[in-house]
């Protein structure tokens, strides 16, 4: 897959960092989807044990069969230190690195991780999707700000996740009586079009399946590396 090159150096000063990501965001457009979604790529991180290196991994998902149709892992050097909101400085480069390896051109990228649901409106979801100019969604484990309520027990339940006033994403119940995640626009997608490819994603666990499989794929790939 052909990506274009970052508009940014990688190796900058937390403050370089925040400058780009507040520029950047401008560049985050919320829309419905201009065609069908059938192949979803998930993407997930790790970092290795001696803390050096961050392992991305990406399963491509058609969502039409419910099959892998490719899965990829690429290992990069880390050069950005770990700063909360500030944490696609150190993932997203090797992200796009297994993001190059794919043979065909996913319909939409879903992230481990936030979009919009983040303080300067630019997490790791919109900073790929911006830099590939691809759909993306982010759908997280754990909420990195805003308030809510807690959505009903039953799948498909949902609120909104409030930050100053705006509402950033959802909290969405993927399974009865299991704990939610938290889904958000990264780029080029409405809200309303990320609940559901999640929910059509999350076929038998909490996570949507390219997310968990590339999840499971990352973590294989941290334990054989020294």
């Amino acid at each position: 897959m052909k990506i274009p090159s970052a508009p940014h150096r990688w190796s900058l000063t937390p403050r370089q960092a925040i400058a780009v990501q507040t520029k950047l965001a401008s560049a985050v457009r919320q829309s419905k989807p201009d065609r069908p979604i059938r192949l979803v790529v998930g993407a997930d991180m790790a970092i290795s044990r001696d803390g050096r290196r961050c392992i991305a991994a990406v399963v491509l998902w058609d969502m039409r069969t419910q099959t892998v149709v490719e899965e990829h892992v690429a290992v990069r050097t880390l050069s950005f230190p770990y700063v909360p909101g500030l944490l696609s400085f150190r993932e997203a480069p090797v992200v796009l690195a297994a993001l190059r390896k794919l043979r065909q051109t996913p319909d939409v990228l879903m992230c481990d991780g936030h979009g919009l649901a983040h303080p300067r409106r630019f997490g790791i979801a919109c900073h790929v999707g911006v830099i590939t100019g691809l759909p993306t969604i982010g759908c997280a484990k754990n909420r990195l700000v805003g308030e809510h309520e807690a959505p009903a027990e039953q799948r498909g339940a949902k609120t909104r996740l409030i930050h100053q006033g705006q509402t950033i994403g959802i909290v969405l119940r993927t399974r009865t009586r299991v704990k939610p995640v938290f889904v958000s626009v990264g780029h080029r997608i409405d809200l309303r079009s990320a609940k559901r490819i999640v929910l059509q994603c999350a076929l038998r666990y909490r996570l949507p399946e390219p997310t968990r499989l590339a999840d499971r794929l990352a973590a294989e790939a941290k334990r054989r590396i020294p």
